[in-house]
């Protein structure tokens, strides 16, 4: 077995199993009332009244009404909990019936049921798609928008920037291509500060005869990094050998140990040793300005071989080190997998007088659930300030070598995440930047549904699209509502307009967290009405469109056309070629752009309307721009 596989197989044994049984949570909030359904083209719609304290509600569904019920299952891979209603079972076969119950979500799982069930039987498609209307306000006046999708993203270990030559998966230069994709990102997208794994890996860390640590090798890493003009979140990982209970106890191909200290004191003389130096070669005022995020999924065992009582001690010992140093620097944690751990942390540090600054957590293959009512609770009980809500891993699967993450689907799932945490979080970072990512073994091709928003050789995938398309709204939030089948919960919309009102964008698109439609479903395709009122009357706009779909911003799909013209087939008719020749990467680099279409312009009525109509296939983005002429 070769060490790639060896590496993925111990992986998939031990992902999933928890380091501990969680203390115990905040339950006890009752099931949601005002259950409703309604029967949609391709899917059901649930709605309820959403229950304060809550952090998400779980859909249960039964083919009878006397049970079972099951909880919904949309094949994300983490958490099945989703943060509000409504929401869209796309799993329905069309012309069958099913029952529904939803309960609450807190940290300790799911409550009661709702005591009555409601029926919904999801309808066959007609000989056109289905209709929604987006309405929006031109006239209102701008929110902020605030840029939670571009505040952080996450990356492979920072040392892959030393990796120079041509080495790497398809013959690239890592460390040239990792450093151009985070200026990529921070060009694109906004991005200002990257998470990533490993601040003391053996390359970066050194613990010398005498005890004192050795930074030289994290120093040349983070000189690179720095110049790319973006920040560090500094992660407090993994366990130097000499420091490390057990040392033997590593996860991913780069053997992070993920091991207890053998010596909680040194533990903290390291987190404070690397404090002061920090501070001493970048300067105190810009490192009191990074984040401090301590371990990463310790209520995971493959991440952890302590418990949670264990991981409170390491944080507490490092937030006490780090703010020894500079009280102004920001700490927090548990960086934990699956939403989990939160309130447990919050507790401890409640009872123990533990600072901490932000609470951090992941989740993937759903948008982030709400952890307000637990941070407000902390700010109320203390009196201190309410740490921020820092969603530090976030993807459309946990799954390595997953195909949805190359696909057109992740790309409305990114962009329904991202409008789901605008009021609930103040960060939402995805995982990752570049498929240069080695945690179960290199690339073995192309697309390999790789985490990365960019392939190896940085072309830009959908998911990339969707972030980069809301980057480009111009000016504040107004409101924009959708009505009709499946709106809110499969088509969403956004919109933004600059002060003076000659621009307007309008942002929406067509999803479902359901991942058995990862390849699209026509029942799903819907026909999109634009309704922009508030305008000038008889005011002129040009209007223009950037689409994403399985047709558009699709660079998966340019490559398999390519690549089946070579002749190079796996013995089904599929191409099997792993990497672009020469020519293939020049047609590729062309046409890794997402291109504004004209589309007719458009006058305002006298009522100050103005309106068009998209088509909007599932899965599928419409950008729209309306400039006064």
């Amino acid at each position: 077995m070769t060490e790639k596989h060896t590496a993925r197989l111990d992986w998939e044994q031990r992902i999933g199993l928890p380091s501990d049984r969680p203390l115990a949570g905040t339950g006890g909030l009752p099931a949601p009332a005002g259950l409703r359904s309604a029967d949609g083209t391709g899917h059901v719609l649930l709605d309820w009244r959403p229950v304060e304290g809550s952090l998400g509600y779980l859909v249960h569904r039964a083919d009878t009404v006397d049970g079972p019920y099951l909880p919904l299952d949309h094949q994300g891979g983490d958490v099945l909990a989703v943060p509000h209603p409504p929401y869209a079972d796309t799993l329905a076969e069309p012309g069958r019936g099913y029952w529904y119950k939803v309960a609450t979500w807190t940290d300790a799982g799911a409550g009661p049921l709702t005591d009555e069930p409601v029926r919904g039987c999801a309808k066959a498609p007609g000989a056109s798609p289905a209709a929604v209307t987006v309405t929006v306000d031109a006239a209102a006046v701008p929110a902020p928008l605030p840029g939670v999708w571009n505040r952080m993203i996450g990356a492979e270990h920072l040392s892959m920037l030393l990796r120079e030559g041509p080495g790497g998966p398809g013959g690239s230069d890592v460390a040239a291509e990792y450093a151009e994709s985070l200026a990529i990102v921070r060009d694109e997208l906004g991005v200002r500060t990257v998470r990533a794994h490993g601040t003391f890996l053996p390359e970066c860390v050194a613990v010398r005869e005498d005890g004192s640590f050795d930074f030289s090798g994290l120093d040349e890493v983070y000189d690179r990094f720095l110049a790319t003009g973006l920040r560090p979140v500094v992660e407090l990982s993994f366990m130097p050998a000499a420091l490390a209970a057990d040392p033997a106890y590593t996860i991913f191909t780069y053997e992070g140990i993920a091991s207890v200290p053998g010596s909680w004191e040194r533990w903290g003389e390291l987190c404070r040793a690397l404090t002061v130096h920090l501070r001493e070669r970048y300067g105190a005022d810009e490192v009191a300005g990074w984040e401090f995020e301590v371990w990463n999924e310790a209520n995971l065992e493959v991440f952890w071989n302590g418990t949670q009582a264990q991981y409170h001690l390491l944080y507490e010992t490092a937030v006490r080190a780090v703010k020894g140093v500079d009280e102004r620097i920001r700490v927090g944690g548990p960086a934990s997998a699956a939403a989990k751990w939160v309130g447990p942390l919050l507790e401890h540090c409640r009872e123990a007088g533990v600072p901490v600054d932000f609470v951090s957590t992941h989740t993937y293959g759903n948008a982030p659930l709400d952890f307000r009512p637990q941070t407000r609770s902390f700010a109320e009980a203390t009196g201190r300030p309410e740490p921020e809500i820092l969603w530090t891993e976030w993807g459309v699967t946990p799954t390595h070598f997953h195909r949805v993450s190359d696909s057109a689907f992740a790309a409305p799932f990114v962009l329904r995440g991202v409008k789901s945490a605008l009021a609930s979080a103040d960060c939402l970072a995805y995982w990752v930047a570049s498929d240069h990512f080695e945690e179960l073994g290199r690339p073995p091709r192309l697309f390999h549904g790789g985490f990365g928003l960019l392939t190896v050789g940085n072309l830009r995938k959908p998911r990339f699209w969707a972030l980069y398309l809301l980057s480009q709204l111009e000016g504040g939030r107004i409101p924009a509502a959708v009505t009709g089948d499946g709106a809110e919960a499969l088509t969403e919309a956004l919109a933004t307009r600059g002060g003076d009102a000659s621009t307007l964008d309008v942002l929406l698109w067509n999803g479902t967290l359901d991942q058995t439609k990862t390849d699209g479903s026509a029942a799903l395709h819907r026909e999109a009405t634009v309704r922009v009122n508030g305008l000038e009357p008889g005011a002129r706009y040009v209007v223009t469109v950037r689409r994403v779909d399985a047709a558009h911003g699709n660079i998966q799909a340019v490559w398999e056309g390519l690549a089946a013209g070579t002749g190079v087939t796996d013995g089904s008719g599929g191409a099997c070629r792993d990497w672009p020749d020469e020519r293939q990467w020049s047609r590729l680099r062309a046409a890794d752009r997402l291109p504004a279409e004209a589309l007719d312009p458009v006058t305002a009525d006298g009522d100050g309307d103005a309106v068009l109509t998209v088509e909007l296939p599932m899965p599928g983005i419409r950008a729209l721009r309306f400039t006064r002429a």
